[in-house]
Order: structure tokens, then C-alpha cells, then sequence
């Protein structure tokens, strides 16, 4: 929808509104505002796909990669990895 605003940005200036995005997430959460939290989500998943589109990531390809046999820690599709360690 907006690929050439996009590319013209770039990788950092449409990583900026990515930022912007999330802050605006955070405050949605701390709120009662289911509406406007989803469209916060909505908004920060569109924001990280273009910057994905510009960078010429796929990032359906790269999820799956990552996560398509499930936790890359202990690869299982439940995590049993210890709370100390990522993820």
C-alpha cells in the first residue's frame, strides 16, 4: 500500500515510525481501551512487515524459519526453555 513512500524513507526513517508505533502501543496498554489497543497492534505489526518489505526480508519465510519447528531454544512447540534463558 505504501512500498514507495516506503523505499523513499528507508530502512531508518520508516524504523522511526516503528518506534513511534510502539510507544503509542505501551500507552494502550496501560489503558481500558480494547479498540484502540488492537489498532495499536495493528499498527506496529504494519509498521515492522514494511520495514521487512524494505529491507527485502521475507518475513513470512524468516518466521517460519525460526519458529516454524517451534521454540529454537529446546524445539519444542510449548517452551520448557528456563525462565532464565530467551525467550
Amino acid at each position: 500500500m505504501y512500498y514507495e513512500k516506503d523505499v523513499a524513507r528507508g530502512v531508518e526513517g520508516t524504523f522511526m515510525w516503528l518506534m513511534e508505533e510502539v510507544g503509542e502501543l505501551s500507552s494502550a496498554l496501560r489503558g481500558n481501551d480494547r479498540e484502540n489497543l488492537a489498532e495499536e497492534f495493528a499498527d506496529v505489526i504494519a509498521w515492522l512487515a514494511t520495514i521487512a518489505n524494505v529491507a527485502q526480508i521475507d518475513l513470512n519465510a524468516a518466521l517460519v524459519a525460526k519458529y516454524g519447528q517451534g521454540c529454537p531454544g529446546c524445539h519444542r512447540l510449548v517452551c520448557e526453555c528456563p525462565d532464565s534463558e530467551k525467550p
